[in-house]
């Protein structure tokens, strides 16, 4: 028999590749959307050409998540994924706490209602940032590395962040919303007898990813300089030595299935890293270097001048996830980087589409 799956914020990137993902392997996949991202409806079509049933619903209002109809499980892909939501002037701190916060209540109360199982869609930055921020760096390779000459935070090793480290106050207004869903996921599973799993993600990239800087930097990255838009390099050195790295979504359907099939859980073991963990981390200087090998060299501006939130360097470390249940990430970051730049040369209107300046 099918599992069912519900997806919220089906038509983003991350939804809509979960979505085509899950259903080519043969889930009955539906899910729902307010449409409210620039780029969200050029999913739509897709999507309901795969038979995957769409509806127009805001995760913020509760009559409309009460009207849809029962799932097995559901997973929570609809978020304001910025660290800058609530303080850059583009949306209110209530705002992201009534898209992130208040909206997973809603869903947990669905989950509730139909015994759905929930699979949040969590991010790397729940992690406390002053340790983060204040990390010991050095340079190699044009990239900021943990200084491993130096005492490391409790957590942290050259092979990233592990769920261990602290996730106290201040992660961010964002960090927050993510982090208080986490904790209510778990307490409504255990109390109303569902299953949970918390996946923290680290950066998402693929084709078709909406290009926004605070959201999608190595989309927005690769489609700037292949358009020559402006690049800068902001914070820390100016140089463009601050480290993320990436994860294609596709590579978290492999483990929701496990999640689908598994039996109960101790909540510790609920909560994983989810991300390309070292082998995929690159800094932006990196970024710059394969697009001018595979574009033309353009120009980078430097600016120094530091932004709220921002770190040096943060992977995730998913030992934990491999251990438990032998995970790993499958697309090497060259393939989910080719994918981007393919895309972006066949869509030449794609930044203007969905990141408008």
């Amino acid at each position: 028999m099918k599992t069912t799956v519900l997806i919220s914020g089906i038509c983003g990137f991350v939804g809509a590749t979960l979505a085509r993902e899950l259903a080519r392997r043969g889930c009955s996949v539906s899910g729902f959307d307010n449409f409210i991202r620039p780029g969200s409806e050029t999913n739509r079509a897709a999507l309901k050409a795969l038979g995957i049933k769409i509806v127009h619903a805001d995760l913020r209002a509760a009559s409309d998540i009460d009207a849809l109809p029962a799932a097995e499980w559901v997973i929570d892909a609809a978020a304001n994924p910025s660290v800058l939501a609530g303080i850059d002037g583009q949306t209110s701190a209530r705002q992201l706490v009534e898209h992130n916060l208040s909206g997973t209540i809603n869903i947990l109360e669905y989950c509730k209602r139909h015994r759905a199982g929930f699979v949040l869609l969590s991010t790397s930055r729940v992690y406390k940032i002053g340790p983060l921020a204040g990390l010991p760096v050095v340079v190699r390779a044009d990239a900021f590395r943990p200084d491993d000459t130096q005492a490391l935070p409790s957590g942290l090793t050259a092979a990233g962040v592990g769920e261990s480290f602290s996730t106290t106050a201040p992660v961010s207004l964002y960090g927050a919303t993510k982090l208080a869903s986490e904790v209510l996921a778990l307490e409504y599973g255990e109390t109303f007898g569902f299953p949970v799993y918390i996946n923290r993600c680290g950066v998402l990239a693929g084709a078709g990813q909406f290009g926004r800087p605070d959201q999608g930097i190595f989309a927005y990255w690769i489609n700037s300089h292949l358009r020559r838009w402006p690049l800068r390099y902001i914070g820390f050195d100016g140089q463009g030595h601050q480290v993320r790295d990436c994860l294609h979504p596709r590579d978290l359907v492999p483990l929701l299935e496990k999640q689908f099939a598994a039996p109960a859980m101790p909540a510790e073991d609920r909560i994983l890293n989810v991300s390309g963990g070292a082998a995929s981390a690159m800094s932006l200087r990196q970024l710059t270097g394969w697009c001018d090998r595979r574009f033309g060299p353009r120009p980078v501006v430097s600016d120094p001048k530091p932004r709220p939130f921002d770190i040096p360097w943060i992977v995730l470390d998913s030992s934990k996830a491999d251990r438990l249940w032998s995970w790993r990430p499958a697309i090497p970051a060259q393939d989910i980087l080719d994918e981007i730049a393919e895309h972006a040369q066949r869509h030449p209107g794609w930044l203007e589409l969905s990141a408008p300046p």
